[in-house]
């Protein structure tokens, strides 16, 4: 567990949700793929999710049941031949998300004619086995002859056509790590970053120039860096890891800024940040931290940031100190920053992605409320070595 505390310390008091949830206006320009070669947006083969399992299973068995209520004479019937075709699509489903997990790095740097190939290939194949499962288990408990021949020819086919289908789906999937519908709502504050901030940043450079000119070099350094990953493709991974540098470098621009008013705490564990995530995910809410939680307090406040890895998984938070003041309506938010962040995380790790924001404790005076943002992701499986 590494933690650090810096310089400045300061004091916590109570707000209303309302007004810590304004948007973020730090956050990536829209300029397409990063110059910079870095990671394109997931593959259409990444199916090795719980998610996109569960919805192509569920998918499937929904077409098979549709299917089979045509040649059958009663709810019972339809739920009798329903459980035997089960046992024929079910294995077929799985064992072609299984192939393509695997095949999911060669699948992806193939072209797309050679994707649709392999994807309904494969479809075929499983069908065909899902068939010869299905009259191998007639014979055994049923004594019913084994045929060769057309009896495989439809699995074969539906298998592919079914194949052709979820890789649409999937690929509609991949492209969507950005919706068009969220891009448009968030153009202007993808825009630029938030000028304020940069004019301060800038005038806090100056003043260091003369007293301290490398803490202003360091200064000027720290804000290269943050327009750097805010002007970089908004497509991109990487890791927390990465994410909690980014965010101290804004932290501590910040300190600079607001000196004995704020407090921050690192409490970080080292395996926690080889968690991949969206980039430029946790400069926003500790962006917001700031703002809402020290920015509008006269007396200060504190930003606590926690990463731990348990049981397969990543659980980050953010707390920080809320004043005591109502928010006036030009402060309140609308919580932009929050949506994007949990949609984002959404598109990236599906049902494995948690996230929750808002205001915990303050049911007495003496226990003031604290805002925290919690984020769980889950933490890749290390690879051995060869």
């Amino acid at each position: 567990m590494d933690s650090t505390e810096p310089k400045a310390s300061g004091a916590s008091q109570a707000q209303q949700a309302a007004a810590w949830e304004l948007s973020t206006q730090f956050s990536p320009t829209q300029f397409g793929p990063g110059a910079d070669g870095r990671q394109a947006p997931p593959s259409p083969f990444d199916v090795c999710h719980v998610g996109v399992v569960l919805r192509v299973v569920l998918g499937v068995q929904l077409v098979v049941a549709l299917g089979v209520a045509f040649a059958s004479l009663s709810p019972v019937d339809w739920l009798h031949r329903w459980a035997q075709s089960t046992v024929l699509t079910l294995p077929a489903s799985l064992l072609w998300l299984v192939v393509a997990c695997a095949l999911r790095k060669p699948l992806t740097r193939a072209s797309d004619a050679v994707q649709w190939g392999v994807a309904m290939v494969l479809g075929a194949v499983c069908g065909g086995l899902g068939q010869l499962q299905a009259s191998w288990l007639d014979l055994a408990l049923s004594g019913l002859p084994f045929v060769w021949g057309w009896p495989q020819v439809p699995p074969m086919l539906t298998g592919g056509a079914i194949a052709a289908v979820g890789l649409s789906w999937l690929k509609h999937r991949a492209r969507s790590e950005l919706p068009a519908h969220a891009s448009a709502r968030l153009a202007e504050l993808q825009a630029r970053i938030r000028p304020h901030f940069l004019f301060n940043t800038l005038n806090t450079a100056i003043a260091l120039v003369q007293i301290d000119p490398q803490r202003a070099e360091a200064v000027l350094e720290d804000l290269a860096e943050l327009f750097r990953q805010a002007l970089s493709s908004p497509t991109m991974r990487t890791t927390l890891r990465s994410e909690i540098d980014l965010a101290q470098r804004y932290l501590s621009i910040e300190q600079l800024r607001f000196g004995e008013r704020v407090t921050v705490r690192w409490e970080l564990d080292e395996e926690a940040g080889r968690a991949e995530v969206p980039a430029l995910i946790l400069q926003p809410l500790v962006e917001n931290a700031v703002r809402h939680g020290i920015e509008v307090s006269p007396q200060g406040g504190w930003i606590v940031v926690r990463t731990k890895a348990q049981s397969g998984r990543v659980v980050l938070t953010v707390s920080n100190s809320v004043p005591a003041e109502t928010p006036t309506v030009s402060s309140a938010g609308h919580g932009i920053a929050l949506r994007n962040v949990r949609q984002r995380l959404k598109l990236m790790h599906d049902v494995e992605a948690e996230f929750e924001a808002g205001l915990q404790g303050g049911g007495d005076t003496r226990q003031p409320p604290v805002y925290v943002v919690r984020m769980v992701v889950p933490l890749p499986r290390k690879e051995t070595a060869q």
